[in-house]
This record gives structure tokens, sequence and C-alpha cells, in this order.
């Protein structure tokens, strides 16, 4: 679990709009989906979470599935086009939605420095839409919805394993029944945690053998990220990359 970084540039500008995709998730969580109640929560999943599937158009309309507590959903084929972006605001616990934004935190604020607002913001769901796009291809007749922020938060973290490879991650480590704080390569975190996510896609494909953790979109993230973050950051930061010169900028004295 990373709790941190080692940066040294001073930052060109808050970075408000992960400071608002923070809030944004948040609010969903307590107002759409009354904050991880039962049947809030099965209806919010319902309709705005993406349903494979349904995008697919393998199951049948009007297909019942279970959501729990004796909730149903009815699939609805007509929907599903604006739940590939309605779903990437959606999560299904606390403990779903805080671990996202811990990461969201972590990453979000440099790479959003190094690509300027407006263009972070379209780099963010661009990797969020193909995320749960090769998550689709994957398991094309699932009914297991699909919600949560984590394949956007995959594409921001592929971009800063492109950008600052080398720049110190401090992660907690568990030895034993102590846990310790380490401070290894980004690079290193993030390819170990992307290679979780592609073993336990193959064990698992995100269906309920997984616990319906989608980790198809989390590689399909990530992947994209890597690719798409050279179009969106500035010359400079590219250019730093290129020439050894990863350290990312400070933000407000905060890592």
């Amino acid at each position: 679990m990373p709790r941190g970084s080692a940066t040294s540039r001073e930052v060109v500008a808050r970075p408000l709009v992960t400071y608002a995709l923070v809030a944004l998730n948040i609010a969903t969580f307590v107002l759409v989906e009354g904050a991880g109640t039962p049947q809030a929560l099965a209806r919010a999943v319902c309709d705005f979470g993406l349903i494979p599937g349904e995008l697919t158009g393998a199951l049948p309309p009007g297909t019942r599935f279970p959501m729990g507590d004796g909730l149903v959903c009815l699939t609805d084929p007509g929907r599903q086009l604006g739940n590939v972006l309605t779903s990437m605001f959606l999560h299904g616990s606390w403990m779903h939605l805080l671990g996202n934004m811990w990461f969201l935190w972590l990453f979000g604020n440099n790479i959003e420095d190094s690509m300027g607002r407006a263009r972070f913001v379209v780099f963010y769901l661009a990797c969020g839409v193909a995320a749960a796009l090769v998550q689709v291809v994957v398991n094309p007749r699932s009914v297991v919805p699909m919600v949560g922020a984590s394949g956007a938060i995959s594409g921001v973290m592929g971009a800063y394993l492109v950008l600052y490879p080398r720049v110190r991650v401090y992660t907690l480590l568990p030895i034993g029944f102590f846990i310790t704080s380490v401070a290894l390569p980004a690079w290193t975190m993030l390819l170990y945690w992307l290679g979780l996510q592609f073993v336990s896609g193959l064990l698992g494909s995100g269906t309920a053998e997984t616990g319906g953790v989608a980790f198809w979109a989390h590689v399909g993230g990530f992947v994209t990220g890597m690719a798409l973050v050279k179009l969106f950051a500035r010359p400079e930061d590219v250019r730093a990359h290129r020439e050894g010169d990863w350290q990312p900028r400070r933000v407000s004295g905060r890592w």
C-alpha cells in the first residue's frame, strides 16, 4: 500500500481537477448510493453501472439477475452507452471508494500538473472508457455490474510509470506481525501492482470467482495511460523523461 512519494520541484498550479474528482466520487457515493445502504446502492448500480452483457446485447432485454438482499435488476440495453461514463463515479462500498481515492490523491496531482487541467480531464475519462471496454471485450456476457474509478485511476498510474519511474514511493510493507515503510522506485511498486492485476485477471476475469473485481479493466486502463501520456503531457515533462530528469513537482508541500 503506497502512502506517499518523494518529489522535489515546485508545482505550477494546485491540482483542482484531482480535488474535484475526489469530491465528486465521494458526493456520488453519499447522495446517489445512499452511503452504501443496500437498496440505494443496488438501485444506483443497476441504473448507472456498466453491465457487459447489456452493452454487447448478449443479454436479452428484461433479463433478471440478483443484486443481493432479495433485489433484482432488469437489463435495458438502451441505457448502457451513457453508463460507460457514469459507472466510473460509482463504488460498491466505503472501502472501495476510499482505496480508489487514496490512489487518485497520491498519483493524480503530479499527472494533472504535467498535463494541465483540461487535458487531464480528457485523459482521465479516456482511460476510464478504455478500461471499461477492455473488460467488456474479455467478458462480454457478464451480468456482474462494473462500477468504480479504478480503470481511470489505473491510467493515471500508467502515466506515472512513464513519466516518473524512478521517483521513490513510500510503501507500507507487512513483515510478519509488523508493518514497516520502505521507499521503492515507482516502477517497482507500479509494475508489481500491474502484475497482480494481470495474474488475477487470468484466474478469474472479473467474475464471481474474483469477487466481481474487474481486473482486466485495471490492466486496460494502465496500458492506455502508458500509451496516451506523451500525447497529453507538457512537452517539457516528456523531454525530462527522455533526458532522465523524472522528478515530479511538489504540491503545496504535501505529496
